[in-house]
């Protein structure tokens, strides 16, 4: 368990937060610029001193104000990536990997080899910064922490200096840190779709407060992220297991709640589990089960909530059995289709407007 409480003032601005997540695992921190989830991390690294706090990794307290401890920063055995990779220019790729891993105390659970494996960095071990694109760099930045042998790793926009064609580049060699690497993470960040992909726990924080913190799927349907994401991203967060794959036809089955649901064959594995986003855009309401339709997706479920969402619209939140998914309907439908709490009701959405995520 990562247990966190700090409060710092810093002029006009005051953190004040308290949350407690699984081990281990990608802790987000989400939140508009400006937030407080910087001072945030940096306090947990022992880069900055809280007026107060409470920190404890498992069974190590890395804070604690009230015992007046506080373990120094050298000796916390933290990885920090930060939004500039910071690499030293005068050193090649294995050489600034070697740095890390030369300060880290052994014994060595984390390998070069396995590192470099990893983040498929054996092409640029010869290579300065300067010869690399600022993915590839990001990916030593990565590495150089991951080799200093941290007890967590703590990313702080580590994509935000990217374009988007790099941000795909990288994106799926944090999945791969995340489900091969036992390695607690706190990762910061302001992109939504990067949250999504990469967390097991999501914080969200506004103006130094916490909002919400919970599971992906418990904080998808809250209102306080719906108010922070723009409107074609709400939606909620599911992850199921793989039960069938049809090649031949590019579909796979994946069984959600009670039911299943037909999404992409790409990466999909029997058995595997995968995380889905449900965009409330693009899911449809029924009272009736429907045929003739070129939607294959069908989630027999239960109204269980309806708040007002947008001028002329509402988010209705359906119950699909331990699962619930959010649609964004207009009032007008509410009205005509008597849309209430406990109401039986059908979610049709199309099969390619699922956006799935493997793990």
């Amino acid at each position: 368990m990562l247990s966190i409480k700090v409060t710092k003032r810093r002029e006009a601005f005051a953190l004040d937060v308290a949350f407690e997540a699984p081990t281990p695992g990608i802790v987000a921190l989400f939140g508009h610029s400006g937030s407080g989830k910087t001072t945030l991390i940096d306090i947990v690294a022992g880069l900055l001193a809280p007026d107060s706090a409470a920190v404890r990794l498992d069974e190590l307290v890395l804070i604690d104000t009230s015992a007046h401890f506080a373990l120094a920063a050298e000796r916390r055995r933290i990885g920090y990536v930060f939004q500039d990779p910071r690499l030293f220019p005068h050193l090649s790729v294995r050489s600034n990997l070697l740095y890390g891993l030369k300060r880290a105390p052994p014994p060595h659970a984390i390998g070069f080899d396995k590192v470099v494996a990893l983040l498929g960095l054996a092409p640029f071990l010869a290579r300065r910064p300067h010869r690399l694109s600022g993915g590839e760099r990001q990916r030593v930045a990565l590495g150089r922490a991951l080799l200093s042998q941290p007890r967590l790793l703590l990313l702080d926009e580590p994509l935000s200096g990217l374009d988007a064609p790099r941000r795909a580049e990288v994106l799926p060699y944090l999945e791969a840190l995340r489900d091969q690497l036992s390695i607690p993470m706190i990762y910061v960040s302001h992109q939504f779709d990067e949250v999504l992909r990469l967390a097991n726990y999501l914080v969200l924080i506004e103006a130094g407060r916490i909002l919400a913190a919970g599971g992906m799927h418990e904080v998808s349907l809250r209102p306080e992220l719906t108010a922070m994401v723009a409107a074609e991203q709400v939606g909620a967060v599911l992850e199921g297991v793989i039960g069938t794959v049809d090649a031949a036809r590019g579909v796979a089955q994946l069984n959600l709640g009670n039911g299943t649901l037909l999404v992409s064959a790409q990466g999909a594995r029997v058995g595997a589990r995968a995380r889905v986003q449900l965009l409330a855009r693009d899911l449809i309401i029924a009272t009736q089960p429907v045929q003739g339709l070129s939607v294959r997706n069908s989630l027999a479920g239960t109204v269980s909530a309806i708040r007002d969402d947008e001028s002329e619209a509402a988010l209705v939140s359906v119950d699909i059995g331990g699962a619930s998914v959010l649609a964004r309907v207009t009032r007008d439908a509410v009205e005509a289709l008597a849309l209430r709490p406990g109401l039986p009701v059908f979610v049709l959405v199309k099969a390619v407007a699922v956006r799935t995520h493997h793990f």
